[in-house]
């Protein structure tokens, strides 16, 4: 056999995918060949996969604003994220009180969510679960599925997290009060309106029955909103408007018996808008004839009737009614009540968090929405660093250049720095150094500059818990996320006060956009940003193009639009579907 013909052979019996390697040897004849074959190959490039640095995993908890606000615009190329909600879609909420009434059908304001996340090729995973627990300690959750239990598979399983975003939203707080969840209406939920909406065509139908005394048929149409807050008066309006041009043709023999009644426990509705706008609703439901009870709170509710105390009096009535809606304000889930008892946050009211979204006492853990407040710094209580950090000579005195030099990095890390400037009036940050007399003053001590920002901290306040703030979280720590190799390299923060360095992101800034109050007869009020007020029917008109604009998808915009459009010509569906 030639050395060419055994070359031909080893060829063919190592395949084309081979590579041979013959080392020849002259001076002693000798002839070694080597085979590489691509199953080597293989393993080098999956060691190499080993070798590269997996995905951190990333949970978000819930579909609501905050959730689908990170959800939207998430660089996922660095994660691996899953998405855990009972709710498979995402609610437009500021338009339930419409659905309540047939104005937007529920389905317009609905998106499902995996028609959001499928955008992003696949790449994002969504469970139609709850979470049950949150293992801070063990970075896991356990989550059990809610659908129907007869089918087969596992009920519960776990999910671990690198990272874990709480937007699960809040529930409904009774205030313990008796007989609330038994026999009132909530509002909170695609389910709740489409239950209302049943429930007002119920009262009509049982009050057009025969045999019926007057008495019982105004018991029957008696329609109670307990809270007048933005939620409770815009469905009282929305209920007025249904009945006015729609139901009163339908029943026109029980037409004088229908009464509405806001209960409110404030001095006046509408308490959080401006004073013009909150005057201007109470007036406008009593020329409609809404009966607006403020000063009163609802101490127990029966299958027939609810007891009332009037405050200024302290007098208990009872008060006979066909439906109630529950709508006083928001309280913790027990789940995240659970997780706060772990870490150390069982004496507050609410999950807390720093300005970064980052849940106190917890690393990796971060909480949006309703869910959670943020828990502002307060100057005062970094006073003494701030005074050193800006003393660079350590003279044990602060002149206005040296204050000038962090005033950029204290205004972004205390914004409440900001509103009391703008509040008192003071066009230079240089006018809080000076002296009581208002005398400018060259430099300042430790106890000067503690008397200058004493005040601050007053202006401090909570962020609402509205859809507005929810949908800014979720878009500020979705930046966060996507930005977060960039600005660990290169931090964009303020200085920390209390360490060496910068923050690596700026702090959460909620930007107010305004609000709005719809009062029904095709009037709406509005608080719109530098203490604007617009009340009327051109702000109604507004409302419609602003609430249009906001819809998540083309599909529920165009949907919303049509629904308002039918309304218009051919009134409000009073089908109990």
């Amino acid at each position: 056999m030639t050395i060419f013909s055994f070359f031909s052979g080893a060829s063919r019996a190592l395949g084309s995918s081979s590579k041979l390697l013959v080392i020849l040897s002259i001076s002693s004849g000798g002839l070694v060949a080597y085979s590489e074959s691509q199953t080597d190959a293989g393993a080098q490039s999956a060691e190499i996969k080993q070798k590269e640095p997996q995905k951190k995993r990333v949970v978000v908890l819930g579909t609501g604003w905050a959730g689908t606000s990170f959800l939207k615009d998430l660089d996922i190329s660095s994660y691996d994220v899953k998405v855990v909600s009972p709710r498979n879609y995402f609610a437009f909420t500021p338009l339930l009180p419409s659905v309540t009434c047939g104005t937007v059908e529920a389905r317009s304001i609905v998106e499902p969510i995996r028609n959001i996340i499928k955008k992003r090729n696949g790449e994002i995973q969504y469970w139609e679960a709850e979470c049950v627990k949150i293992d801070a300690a063990n970075k896991k959750i356990r989550c059990r599925s809610v659908i129907d239990n007869s089918l087969v598979g596992n009920e519960e399983f776990l999910v671990d997290y690198d990272y874990l975003v709480i937007a699960m939203g809040a529930q409904v707080n009774t205030f313990n009060t008796p007989g609330v969840n038994e026999h009132c209406h909530f509002l909170k939920e695609i389910e709740d309106a489409q239950k209302i909406r049943r429930s007002v065509i119920d009262c009509f139908e049982r009050a057009v029955l025969p045999d019926l005394t007057d008495e019982e048929r105004r018991r029957n149409l008696h329609f109670v909103i307990v809270g007048g807050g933005p939620t409770g008066v815009e469905f009282a309006a929305e209920l007025h408007d249904f009945i006015l041009e729609d139901l009163v043709k339908l029943y026109p023999m029980v037409k004088d018996l229908v009464k509405i009644t806001v209960i409110q426990s404030g001095d006046h509705i509408l308490n959080m808008f401006d004073e013009r706008i909150s005057s201007f609703a109470e007036r406008k439901f009593g020329r409609d004839g809404i009966e607006v009870q403020t000063g009163c709170r609802v101490t127990g509710v029966s299958d027939k009737a609810m007891t009332v105390k009037v405050k200024s009096k302290g007098e208990i009535c009872s008060v006979p009614y066909g439906m109630v809606v529950w709508s006083t304000g928001i309280v913790t889930r027990p789940v995240l009540r659970d997780f706060m008892d772990q870490i150390g946050q069982n004496k507050r009211h609410v999950l807390t968090t720093n300005e970064w979204l980052r849940v106190e006492g917890c690393d990796g853990v971060y909480a949006l929405g309703d869910c959670a407040a943020v828990a502002q710094r307060r100057v005062m209580e970094d006073i003494s660093t701030i005074f050193k950090t800006a003393d660079k000579d350590n003279s044990g005195t602060l002149t206005v250049k040296e204050f000038q030099d962090v005033i950029d990095d204290i205004l972004v890390r205390y914004p409440q720095v900001e509103l009391y400037l703008k509040n008192k009036h003071l066009n230079d940050v240089k006018d809080l150094l000076k002296d009581p007399q208002g005398h400018e003053r060259k430099e300042v001590d430790i106890e000067g500059f503690k008397s200058a920002l004493r005040h601050v901290d007053s202006q401090m306040k909570s962020l609402p818990a509205t859809a507005q703030v929810a949908a800014q979280q979720g878009a500020y720590l979705s930046s966060c996320f996507s930005r977060r190799q960039q600005c660990q390299e290169t931090p964009e923060g303020p200085l920390r006060f209390r360490d060496s360095g910068r923050h690596h992101f700026r702090p959460f800034r909620y930007k107010h956009l305004g609000q709005f109050a719809p009062l029904g007869g095709e009037q709406a009020a509005a608080e719109l940003p530098g203490d604007w007020v617009s009340i009327g029917h051109s702000t109604q008109w507004l409302w419609y193009s602003v609430y249009a604009s906001k819809q998540v998808s083309w599909r529920t915009r165009f949907l919303v639009v049509s629904d308002w459009t039918r309304r218009f010509i051919f009134g409000r569906d009073s089908s109990r579907i």
